[in-house]
Formats: C-alpha cells, structure tokens, sequence
C-alpha cells in the first residue's frame, strides 16, 4: 500500500516538475516570455510611478488615499483639497 502511494506522489511530482520545466523554457527563450517579462517590467514600473506626488515626493501605497472611483491621491494632497 505504501509504494502506491509513494509510486502515486512521485508520478504527481514528476508531471508537476515537467509543468515547471516547459514553463521556464516557455519564459526564457521564447519571444511570449519576453512580452510576459516586458508586461511585468511595466506593471511594476508603474505602480512606482504611482506612488509618487509631483509636489509631496514618494509615498508608500499604505500611505495614499483612495477615492470613491477608486483612484488614490497623496494624503496632502487630500487634506489641502478638502480643507482648502
């Protein structure tokens, strides 16, 4: 009984090694790999760009204010656009 399931947890084991292995190859040599790579690069590129406030700098995005339409503003920003 326990080399079936050893047998069962290496085949499970070997397919998900195999899955692994083709993705790898699938993201570094092939030009799909390199529009995922590209889109990543972009995404994190401009959630940085996100977080900065022309006027107050760099903020951390636990930091930023979320509007109701869901778009987030400095909290200075914020406080001198509310209070004047």
């Amino acid at each position: 009984m326990g080399t079936i399931i050893t047998e069962g947890v290496l085949f499970v084991a070997l397919i998900a090694t195999g899955g692994a292995l083709l993705f790898w190859l699938i993201v570094s040599f092939t030009p799909a790999g390199v529009r995922i790579r590209q889109t990543q690069n972009r995404k994190r590129i401009e959630r940085m760009a996100a977080l900065v406030c022309p006027i107050h700098g760099l903020r951390t995005e636990d930091h930023l204010v979320r509007l109701a339409n869901g778009e987030r503003v400095c909290p200075d920003c914020y406080r001198e656009t509310i209070h004047g």
